[in-house]
């Protein structure tokens, strides 16, 4: 069976960890501040703030230089509508809920599977001599109705600063000029910026949080 046509960016999937070890499906439970206003959708990167909860990273060319804190995969809290426990595939901006809690993929060795665009959510391609560079995240908002991220990659060169490393292209997604629509990333290691260690992952940064 053909392998379904990328038709837009889905944010970043949990793929393998680095060295081909199985992702096991672990998550870590992180807190998100009653009322925090943005809206948080599965595959969108995540960060703590200075109070230890968790905020949607919308960095590109740069994440935040504490560094980011891994990929919001669901939430459950207690609805004020309602007053059950709600699990969802997103935050809903605004939400007032003192029990919020963000499952987030945190492993800095996590490798995950996303989308190449030219630009926004065209989606475009590369091939294998980008194994190896960096890529910078593209913020496209993502689906309030399917509740999933609409992150991808852009901009594969080799400046130091740039969030993400490709280690690989999904051979399947093929087109017919060679490329490839998909490509398999993890973190890149803190930069240096003025003798100070920033971006990247914040386990790797050794400052701490």
């Amino acid at each position: 069976m053909a392998y379904p046509t990328v038709e837009a960016p889905y944010g970043l999937v949990p793929y393998n960890l680095i060295g081909g070890q199985p992702y096991a499906g672990s998550t870590r439970q992180m807190t998100i501040a009653s009322g925090y206003a943005a809206n948080i959708f599965t595959g969108d990167i995540v960060k703590r703030a200075a109070d230890g909860t968790i905020q949607k990273e919308t960095g590109t060319a740069t994440v935040t230089a504490t560094g980011v804190i891994g990929v919001f995969v669901g939430v459950t809290y207690t609805d004020p509508g309602t007053s059950q426990k709600t699990f969802k595939q997103y935050w809903p901006t605004g939400t007032v809920a003192s029990d919020a809690k963000a499952y987030v993929v945190d492993d800095p060795d996590a490798l995950f599977k996303v989308a190449v665009v030219s630009s926004g959510s065209t989606i475009s391609g590369t091939g294998y001599t980008s194994i190896g560079s960096n890529a910078a995240l593209v913020q496209n908002s993502g689906s309030t109705t399917t509740g999933n991220s609409a992150v991808a990659i852009n901009g594969i060169n080799t400046t130091l600063s740039l969030p993400m490393r490709i280690v690989d292209v999904v051979e399947e997604t093929a087109d017919t000029s060679g490329n490839y629509t998909e490509v398999i990333v993890k973190w890149n290691a803190p930069y240096e910026n003025s003798n100070v260690a920033t971006g990247g992952h914040a386990y790797m940064t050794a400052t701490g949080l």
